[in-house]
Parts: structure tokens; C-alpha cells; sequence
């Protein structure tokens, strides 16, 4: 499968938790940004060969698009790449973004999907989080999607923050679950150097949530996922039946794809390449030069451990067949220590991690990674 990812760098206001590269609002630079996204999409076209499959608006808030650079967009991905009849195109939403005159503007132009960023049904945690919506703005939004045609609706959620009891986590996601969504993202929230919320936490204004109490909610939101019908097919990601994301489960399961704006990033099964992260300079330096990105070449141990580290987040499992070359004796000894512990089990030649298993996943994958 062949995706584009279109990182799109807008933001109305600083979020507590995001990076404050993000956090900044680039209405000076709108057009020109947008016309260097165009530029990369048409200079990069002959690195896709086969058929464009998914189509992934995110990272700040495309919501915020203009119709016409919308069309500027998308007329300039048709004029360069083949994409697919039945192309899943997901679009990231603000809340606050939703109404009738912008969703039938988003059908217009093919897109089908909407990944909508609710975060909590807690209006305590969106102003401490400085969003812009309120609860009753999203149930609103999703609604009127619905009522628009819109049947495909993700929505992402944060557990762990600070305050949050298992009880209020567990009222976020009955009401999730209330609204009969298509799939469901969900985030433990991590504190990343050069935030907000790291500053906040280094002066020891916000107590971060234990490791038990994210543990409780993890297993309260597999408990309740099942209940009310949907799978968890990795990780942080839920949906009804056959209906996962395309696009993102290209990453997951180690194919090619190609990143286009500031701080974007590409893979194409060897190397990777990510876009510098400064607005002002890629808009300036896009084909003028490469210095607007870096590349990285995968050794062929680090290939394999981004299989193992992606597979086995996955309901599918790691697939042994799919490693350059068999688990050694030690490697395989761990495996079967592992499964003693019940945070794995081995079926043919698959390993996929139970519920106390995905509790470990990044220890797990680990243990099973070889050093150059």
C-alpha cells in the first residue's frame, strides 16, 4: 500500500502538551507554505510508481483550510500521482472547525474520513489543556458529520493526565462509546522534552499520573473497547470490524509512504527522510537544494527492529517469516520467557501480545532487538 502523509503546520493556539513548534500560528505565511507543499508533492512524484491508496491530512489542524487551498492541494496531488477510486482520505478535525458549510466542503473535495480531536469529555481538562472546544462542541461537530454523510469517524482521546481518576477516564469513554463512532485513538499522555507540560512538571506545578493508575485506565479502556464492539487492532487503536485505518496501518506494518510539509516524514522500506521542522526555511529552501531534508539509511538490523518493534503492536503480531533471518537460541529462550509470563503467546509462526503483554510492549520489543 502507497499512502501520502500532508503534515499540515497551522494551529489556532498554544496546547498545553504539544510541542511549541506547533503551538504557533502562521497566518503570514499561509500561502506561501502551502504553495511549497504543492512544490514537494510535484518534485517528489516520480518516487511513486504504483497507486496512491491513502491520503493523510494531520499534525497541526488542517480544519483551518481554506477552500482554495484545499483545491490547490488536491489539484496538485491528481495532476502528479494515480490515486485509487475508493482512496480512504482522512482528514485530521478541530472540533470547533465542524459545521455544515465546511463538512459538505470537505465531502467535495473525497474525503471520507474524519479523525477528530476530542481529547476528553472533561471541559476542566480542554481549558487546562488550552483547547479551543468545549465537550458540547465536539458532540455537536459529530452529530452534524454524521448528519453530512460522514461514516467513517475517528476520535482521539488522552488518558493519564494529571487528576484523572479511573472513574472520570471511564465517563470520557462511555460517552465515546455513546456517540457509536467508527474507531477510536486513544493516547496515554507522555511529557516530551521542550513542551509546556514539561516545564509545568520540572517546577512541580502539575503531578504527572502513576504508572498503576495508567495501567488501570489501559486496561479499562481494552475492557470497554470489547464491550461495546470494537477491536483492538494495535496498540492505541480501535474500530468496528474492518474498518481500521488504512493509512496508518501502513506504518505498522512497515510499508512505503511518502511525507510532504515541514517536519514531515517519508519511508520508502530502506531509508527514511524527514523535512527540516522550520516553517520560514522549508518554504524557502523547498527545490532549491536538499537541504530542506535528511535522509537515513536502515541497516538491516535496524529494519528488523522496527518490524519487531511495529509488528508486535499490532493484533496481527509479529510475523517471524517476515525478519531477514530466524530468532537465534537466546533470542528464542526469551520468547519463551515471555510467553511463562503471560505477556505473550506464540501461535505458528506469529507472536502477539496479550493484555498484561501490550503493558510491556516497548520492553518486550526491546529484548528482541540487534545491535550494529
Amino acid at each position: 500500500m502507497s499512502g501520502l502523509y500532508l503534515h499540515i503546520p497551522f494551529c489556532r493556539k498554544r496546547c498545553t502538551y504539544c510541542d511549541f513548534h506547533f503551538s504557533t500560528t502562521f497566518e503570514n505565511y499561509r500561502s506561501s507554505l502551502i504553495s511549497a507543499m504543492c512544490k514537494e508533492l510535484s518534485l517528489r512524484a516520480l518516487e511513486q510508481t504504483s497507486p496512491i491508496h491513502t491520503i493523510y491530512f494531520g499534525g497541526g489542524t488542517p480544519s483551518i483550510l481554506f477552500d482554495n487551498e484545499l483545491k490547490q492541494i488536491f489539484d496538485t496531488i491528481h495532476a502528479n500521482y494515480q490515486v485509487i477510486p475508493d482512496a480512504e482520505i482522512s482528514f485530521e478535525v478541530n472540533p470547533e472547525d465542524i459545521n455544515e458549510a465546511s463538512l459538505l466542503l470537505w465531502r467535495s473535495f473525497g474525503i471520507n474520513r474524519l479523525s477528530i480531536g476530542l481529547q476528553t469529555f472533561s471541559d476542566d481538562d480542554l481549558r487546562w489543556m488550552n483547547r479551543a472546544h468545549q465537550v458540547e462542541d465536539g458532540l455537536k461537530g459529530i452529530r452534524l458529520a454524521k448528519a453530512c454523510g460522514f461514516d467513517n469517524i475517528s476520535v482521539d482521546l488522552i488518558y493519564g493526565l494529571p487528576g484523572q481518576s479511573l472513574a472520570a477516564w471511564r465517563t470520557s469513554l462511555t460517552a465515546v462509546f455513546n456517540l457509536n463512532i467508527q474507531h477510536l485513538s486513544a493516547y496515554c499522555l507522555t511529557i516530551e522534552p521542550k513542551t509546556a507540560l514539561n516545564h509545568l512538571v520540572r517546577k512541580k506545578r502539575i503531578q504527572p499520573a502513576s504508572e498503576v493508575l495508567q495501567s488501570e485506565q489501559f486496561l479499562l479502556l481494552l475492557e470497554m473497547a470489547q464491550a461495546n464492539g470494537l477491536e483492538q487492532y494495535e496498540i492505541s487503536n480501535f474500530s468496528l470490524p474492518g474498518l481500521h485505518s488504512k493509512h496508518n496501518s501502513s506504518y505498522w506494518n512497515f510499508q512505503s509512504y511518502i511525507g510532504v510539509g515541514p517536519s514531515a516524514h517519508s519511508f520508502d522500506g530502506k531509508e527514511r527522510r524527514w523535512n527540516i521542522r522550520n516553517n520560514t526555511r522549508y518554504t524557502q529552501l523547498v527545490g532549491k537544494s536538499n537541504e530542506w531534508f535528511e535522509t537515513e539509511f536502515l541497516s538491516e538490523n535496524e529494519c528488523r527492529n522496527e518490524q519487531i518493534l511495529l509488528g508486535l503492536r499490532t493484533k496481527w503480531g509479529l510475523d517471524l517469516r517476515s525478519l531477514s533471518e530466524p530468532m537465534t537460541v537466546k533470542e528464542s529462550a526469551q520468547i519463551e520467557e515471555f510467553a511463562r509470563l503471560n505477556w505473550l503467546i506464540q501461535s505458528g509462526e506469529f507472536i502477539i501480545l496479550t493484555e498484561q503483554g501490550k503493558l510491556q510492549a516497548d520492553g518486550i520489543a526491546a529484548a528482541l532487538f540487534r545491535l550494529d
